[in-house]
């Protein structure tokens, strides 16, 4: 047995290392984002009639944190890609992503958000997440409002379970770091 197998391993990960202060800070802040979930629904077919159903009264997304959806993504860090993508809307969708601020997740509402559903065609896009990177798939055609408010519980939890600083210089979004790293690449 080498000396190396039988030393105690000393922990270096910055999240390993924080203090006591700043776990603290990061559940605040993880609860608070949790919370406070600014939507931005890009609906662009027949998923944005069940979209506006876990909105209505019945279903109740206002639970969650997540009532206002707002149509300027400046002002969301949600970003609800809701049905069909064309590959002429790509361009689009990324600037959008671009436009969001800080920390910025995004949700793939539906099956042709997803994989492109039933248009294997030259003309659609086949899953948003050759584009931007997906926290969160919601699967079904059209999802029903059930596995919606589920999948939104998901994202939750992955908010509050992410490391969050005050000042952080880093990629926020851990998603987002990986999908950087990918397209760079090449793959």
């Amino acid at each position: 047995m080498a000396d190396a197998d039988i030393a105690p391993v000393l922990t270096t990960r910055r999240d390993e290392a924080m203090g006591f202060f700043q776990r603290m800070v990061s559940k605040g802040l993880g609860w608070a984002r949790k919370y406070s979930l600014f939507t931005y629904p890009y609906a662009t077919a027949c998923c944005g009639m069940e979209y506006m159903s876990v909105a209505a009264s019945r279903h109740d997304i206002a639970r969650f944190g997540a009532e206002f959806p707002r149509f300027s993504p400046r002002q969301a860090d949600l970003l609800m890609v809701v049905g069909t993508i064309n590959l002429k809307q790509a361009p689009i969708l990324k600037r959008v992503y671009e436009q969001m601020t800080e920390p910025k997740w995004v949700v793939s509402f539906g099956v042709c958000a997803s994989s492109g559903g039933f248009y294997d065609n030259y003309a659609v896009l086949q899953g948003i997440d050759r584009i931007l990177p997906v926290d969160v798939y919601i699967p079904g055609c059209p999802p029903r409002p059930e596995q919606v408010l589920d999948g939104l519980m998901l994202l939750q939890d992955k908010i509050a379970n992410q490391v969050h600083r005050i000042a952080d210089r880093e990629q926020p979004n851990p998603t987002a770091a990986r999908h950087d790293l990918l397209i760079s690449m090449g793959k």
